[in-house]
């Protein structure tokens, strides 16, 4: 996180509210300090009969007269503003102003605002942050902005900074501690350039960017064949038709494939979220906010391997599996990406009736699923095979991150376990020809190299032919 330009933690973005109301000043230990060592000083000066200890003494009252008579009469407030709507990963910014206006006191010249800022600007999973700034940047000046910096490597809903303030003058009055409150923002995932994608077995549709396996307008030439009625006269071969029929008996046209866009359905398993350390599981402990979680890693691939398919023109659904909600329907344009990337920032774990759906989610006809899934349970296999058994082709992208080395022996135990019964469901869909491309860490630069793989694979539309 940087404040003012300079680097003193990392935080998260919020959107700001209004501080709290002002309680009143009260004077610090210094002021009081003041008044009782001038109490001292002269009380012992005069039982002494001497007057050099009370000329030691005046001072400190004087001090102290003179801070009672510039009380400060006007709240110090706070104000966190940050640019509207959603965001994205990568630096956030926000500025928080601080206010001293005039209180109301008829004469300006009892004006007496704060002159210091005590802060402390604290954010879930990050370290809290201590500064002591002054309120004006110039004595004419009624405030000053502070901008505040942070990256982040999380998507989705997040908290956001809770700034706790304080206004002192002359170190002799403290304001009453108020505190500024941001809002929960939305950060929205990135994507990642993709090549091809694998494709449906039969495509839909009367236009797109694919050529499809019946008759119709195209580029991609299917035969050549005799005219009948209906045929469009631009679409004769005179060349064929000069070679076949000299006579001109038979006209001969060049037919081809029409085209067609596919369909696609990101499926996201987001009922349950997990981080690379492992007892952060179950809700125990903090995730930390450097490290991206499961279901950041799914809103990245999601939002990749849509932006892949709308700008190859294709449509493109989305359904949550810890959501009950209508889902979104397959659509193309960019407006709908932009629908579908905000849906995907607000997926997240529900409660624990999510965690088994009784019906699968239901898909339009001829449409291929990317399910985006840790597979740890068996819940993903369920419905990979009642999926395929339906014809859908399926591809399943492994979103849990690269687990830490676990220390302690009970958890390295039951991490073993899980281990080997996810590497277990990996080689039942791999031995039922159901692609698994994973998602985390270094492997994610491989993700591109296997959708192409599996594009050259299924470029004939073949059935079959998606391993």
């Amino acid at each position: 996180m940087t404040v003012g330009g300079i680097i003193v933690a990392r935080g998260r973005t919020s959107q700001g509210a209004p501080a709290g109301s002002h309680h009143g000043w009260r004077p610090t230990s210094a002021y009081t300090a003041a008044i009782a060592t001038g109490i001292l000083l002269l009380t012992t000066s005069l039982l002494a009969g001497r007057a050099d200890i009370a000329l030691i003494g005046i001072p400190s009252l004087l001090a102290a007269t003179w801070a009672h008579t510039t009380r400060p009469t006007t709240p110090l407030r706070a104000t966190l503003h940050e640019p509207p709507g959603t965001t994205t990963p990568g630096e956030l910014t926000a500025t928080l102003h601080l206010t001293t206006a005039p209180g109301t006191t008829p004469d300006p010249r009892a004006h007496h605002p704060a002159d210091i800022a005590h802060l402390r600007i604290t954010a879930t999973g990050h370290r809290d942050t201590h500064l002591a700034l002054a309120a004006r940047t110039t004595p004419r000046d009624a405030g000053r902005q502070i901008p505040l910096r942070l990256s982040t490597v999380r998507t989705g809903p997040q908290e956001t900074f809770t700034v706790d303030l304080r206004g002192s003058r002359h170190r002799t009055w403290e304001e009453e501690p108020t505190q500024v409150r941001g809002a929960t923002r939305l950060v929205l995932p990135g994507a990642a350039p993709l090549g091809r994608l694998p494709l449906p077995r039969r495509l839909r549709g009367l236009t797109g960017p694919h050529s499809s396996r019946r008759l119709g307008d195209g580029a991609e030439l299917r035969d050549i064949h005799a005219f009948t009625p209906g045929d469009r006269l631009r679409r004769i071969d005179w060349r064929t038709t000069a070679r076949r029929s000299p006579e001109l008996d038979t006209l001969y046209v060049r037919r081809t494939y029409a085209t067609a866009e596919a369909t696609a359905v990101l499926v996201v398993d987001s009922r349950d979220e997990v981080g690379p350390d492992i007892r952060t599981w179950r809700g125990y402990g903090t995730i930390r906010v450097d490290e991206p979680t499961s279901l950041d890693l799914a809103r990245h691939a999601a939002a990749s391997v849509a932006t892949a398919l709308v700008d190859a023109g294709d449509r493109v659904g989305l359904e949550d599996l810890a959501r009950r909600r209508r889902p979104l329907p397959p659509a193309a344009g960019r407006r709908h990406l932009r629908r579908l990337i905000h849906g995907l920032a607000l997926a997240h774990p529900k409660d624990a009736a999510s965690l088994h759906r009784v019906r699968p989610p239901q898909l339009p006809a001829d449409a291929i699923v990317y399910l985006f899934t840790t597979l740890l349970d068996d819940e993903p296999l369920h419905l990979v095979r009642t999926w395929r058994t339906t014809g859908h082709p399926v591809v399943v992208i492994d979103t849990l991150p690269d687990i830490h080395h676990v220390l302690e022996r009970h958890l390295a135990i039951a991490w073993r376990i899980a281990r080997l019964e996810r590497e277990n469901r990996i080689a039942t869909l791999d031995g039922e020809h159901v692609p698994v491309i994973s998602w985390a860490g270094s492997r994610r630069d491989q993700a591109t190299v296997r959708f192409e793989a599996l594009a050259r694979a299924d470029q004939r539309h073949v059935p079959g032919r998606v391993p």
